[in-house]
C-alpha cells in the first residue's frame, strides 16, 4: 500500500479541520478562523512568494481580526527566510504521523472503555473545554463533512477523555484528543486510536493519520510506538507584534 504524500496530508488537514471561509489572493491561501485555532486561520502559500507578496497576506489576515501567522510547507525555505527578516518568529513546529488502519486496529478496547459517537455528548464538550478546546473549536468539528465521529472515553467507572476523527481521500484524521488529568497515563489515548483505525477502516478509510506538535514528547513517542511513521513536518511564523 502506497503511503501518502505530504501534499495529500495537508489536503486532509484542511478537510477534517476546516477553516470557517477561505479565498485566494495572489499567491495565498486566506483563511478566516473564527477563533478555531492556528491551522484554521494561518495563510499559506500555494505559489512562489516574493517579499513584496507578504504585506498582502499581513492586511488580509488583520482585516479579518487575526494574527499575522503563517504556515511553513515542506520545500518553502525561502518563505521562512523572507518572514524571520520581517520579525516573525518559529512557532508549534508539527509532525505528521500516519499507519495504514490495519496496522492500528489489531485490538479493540476492552468494553465500555471507548464509543464512538456523533454528535458529541455534552460531558465530551465538558472535557474538550477542561483542556482548551472550547466552543470555536466545536463549530470548526460540526464544519467538517461526513463521515465523522467524535471518539469518548471511559475508565475507572467515569468519563475519560475525547477525541474526533475525520476522513478525507481515504485518510482519517484523528484531532482535539483530550484525556482529563486524573485519567492519564493509563492508556486512554493508544485506545483512542486503535477504535479511530476500527472506525477509519469500517467507514473505508486505508489510513490513520494524526499531527501532534513536536514538544508533545509523550504523544509523539505514543504515535512511533503504535508503528506510525512520520510522514513529514511544518511550522508557523507568527510576527514578534502579535504573541500573546
Amino acid at each position: 500500500m502506497t503511503t501518502p504524500g505530504i501534499e495529500q496530508l495537508y489536503d486532509v488537514i484542511d478537510a477534517t479541520w476546516p477553516a470557517a471561509s477561505t479565498r485566494r489572493l495572489g499567491p495565498w491561501l486566506i483563511r478566516e478562523g473564527q477563533d478555531g485555532g492556528q491551522r484554521v486561520s494561518a495563510a499559506t502559500a500555494l505559489d512562489p512568494v516574493t517579499p513584496e507578496d507578504i504585506p498582502q497576506a499581513e492586511q488580509a489576515m488583520q482585516d479579518l481580526g487575526q494574527p499575522r501567522l503563517f504556515q511553513i510547507r515542506d520545500g518553502q525555505q525561502e518563505l521562512d527566510a523572507m518572514l524571520a527578516d520581517r520579525g516573525y518568529v518559529v512557532v508549534d513546529p508539527v509532525n505528521f504521523w500516519i499507519a495504514p488502519v490495519d496496522d492500528i486496529a489489531t485490538e479493540f478496547p476492552p468494553p465500555v472503555t471507548a464509543f464512538a459517537v456523533w454528535e458529541p455528548l455534552a460531558i465530551q464538550i465538558d472535557i474538550w473545554a477542561a483542556g482548551g478546546i472550547g466552543p470555536d473549536r466545536i463549530a470548526v468539528m460540526n464544519r467538517v463533512a461526513p463521515p465523522k465521529t467524535s471518539l469518548l472515553g471511559r475508565l475507572n467507572d467515569s468519563p475519560a477523555g475525547s477525541a474526533f476523527v475525520g476522513i478525507h481521500d481515504g485518510i482519517a484524521m484523528l484531532h482535539a484528543l483530550e484525556v482529563l488529568p486524573h485519567q492519564r497515563k493509563q492508556g486512554m489515548a493508544r485506545w483512542f486510536m486503535r477504535l479511530a483505525a476500527f472506525w477509519a477502516r469500517d467507514n473505508g478509510a486505508r489510513h490513520l493519520s494524526v499531527v501532534c506538535t513536536q514538544e508533545n514528547e509523550a504523544a509523539n513517542r505514543l504515535y512511533q510506538s503504535l508503528g506510525m511513521s512520520l510522514a513529514g513536518q511544518y511550522h508557523y511564523r507568527k510576527h514578534q507584534g502579535d504573541l500573546s
